[in-house]
């Protein structure tokens, strides 16, 4: 993965070690969610509740996300993001067992376990970016997409696990906390292998708690390019959510099929990003990221037409397909572009973060209102608006020192 050579080779394997383990900690963040979202319609059917109710269900990851993702600079700053990721490892198998084993009781149980969920994530989130970026510039090539496909596949393999358990009628209860203690565990321990966060070679390094850094991180919101990245991966946010919260209550509910097979459109979903994400570093060095990432959002706003209206299920899965592909890189190039600046990466990463999740926190209400009304399928047009905003957007992501190679 990392060309090494000579007498080199020894100096390189901490970087080599830490580059395995932020792949582990995105592969790990991806089984969680996926694991969750493919039990979803069980849990949803257990409790009764109707699109907006599930909908408001769902607002609290996405409400534990934004507070997380808003104190997650303070937060990496002091404990690093070693630390943060390891606490956050603990955290997330505590609030999924919660969950897990809370539904049987009713909603306020699950509430405050996704709570906690969204809280793990967000911190989780902002601290392996970081880590991440680190990581890339110490390569010196971009490898960012490419971690992100580390989610993406870790959400595929949750994906699969969820579709084999609902097959094998495996309750939710052992499902959700074998997956919590596994990834949780197994994080704990990966993470022990991420670099200091200090980048000598770019002279940077993470602000320092106190006063001082406080107010740096305050000041990142008033920047105009800072906060625009932050809508662009909010409208891509809201792409790739929609599809893990809803994409397999669509099918079912919208074409009348079986919960396995719900399951398994999600599936094809998760996959198309995965395969988005690995091969999208060639296109982007070759294109550029606007030209790129505009082209994803047309990709993926065609894939949500023929999903939404496609006369048949082929059809939907073709739909999904494209859908998946197209929301692929939008998330992990905003992180990248918020990166650009390794001595300001951490605070541009937090903002762009949660104005990004923000998709979270308005989506799954928005869609479960709109799916009361109109159906759960057609309330996911609300998707094409956001991917048309992106569209016209997409040029804030240019790196300030190579705009002319993107023009």
């Amino acid at each position: 993965m990392i060309v090494t050579a000579g007498p080199t080779s020894t100096t390189d394997q901490p970087l080599r070690a830490a580059t395995r383990a932020v792949y582990a900690a995105f592969i790990g963040a991806g089984v969680a969610m996926a694991s969750w979202a493919t039990r979803i319609p069980g849990i949803r059917d257990e409790l009764r509740l109707g699109p907006s109710e599930l909908g408001l269900v769902l607002v609290a990851i996405a409400a534990g996300s934004i507070i997380s993702l808003v104190l997650s600079g303070q937060i990496t700053a002091r404990l690093g993001s070693r630390s943060t990721v390891a606490a956050m490892a603990v955290l997330l198998t505590i609030s999924l067992i919660i969950v897990a084993g809370g539904y049987h009781l009713g909603v306020p149980p699950v509430v405050l376990g996704l709570f906690g969920f969204g809280f793990a994530n967000g911190a989780w989130d902002v601290a392996m970016n970081v880590q991440g970026a680190m990581v890339e510039r110490r390569l010196g090539r971009a490898i960012m997409p490419r971690f992100h496909a580390g989610y993406s596949v870790g959400t595929v393999i949750g994906a699969l696990l969820g579709t084999a358990m609902v097959a094998l009628k495996v309750p939710v209860t052992i499902h959700l906390s074998a997956v919590a203690v596994l990834v949780g565990a197994i994080t704990f321990v990966m993470v022990r292998a991420f670099l200091p966060d200090t980048d000598t070679d770019a002279g940077a390094e993470v602000p320092a708690g106190g006063n001082g850094g406080k107010t740096r991180f305050l000041q990142f919101w008033t920047e105009p390019r800072t906060l625009l990245i932050g809508v662009f991966v909010l409208a891509f946010a809201f792409t790739e959510g929609a599809g893990i919260d809803w994409i397999a209550v669509a099918f079912i509910d919208g074409y009348d099929a079986p919960a396995v097979v719900g399951t398994l459109a999600f599936t094809v979903f998760l996959t198309a990003m995965t395969v988005g994400r690995w091969f999208g570093p060639g296109l982007l060095d070759r294109f550029g990221r606007v030209p790129v990432l505009r082209t994803l959002a047309v990709i993926a706003l065609a894939g949500l037409l023929l999903f939404i209206f496609g006369p048949n299920t082929p059809t939907a899965f073709a739909g999904a397909l494209l859908w998946g592909t197209g929301a692929s890189l939008g998330f992990p190039v905003g992180m990248s572009a918020a990166s650009d600046e390794p001595a300001k990466a951490a605070g541009r990463v937090s903002v762009v973060a949660s104005v990004g999740y923000c998709a979270f926190l308005g989506g799954p209400p928005l869609i479960g209102l709109l799916g009361d009304r109109i159906s759960v399928l057609r309330a996911l047009i609300a998707i094409g608006v956001l991917l048309t905003v992106a569209f016209f957007l997409a040029g804030v992501l240019r790196p300030p020192a190579a705009e002319s190679k993107e023009d």
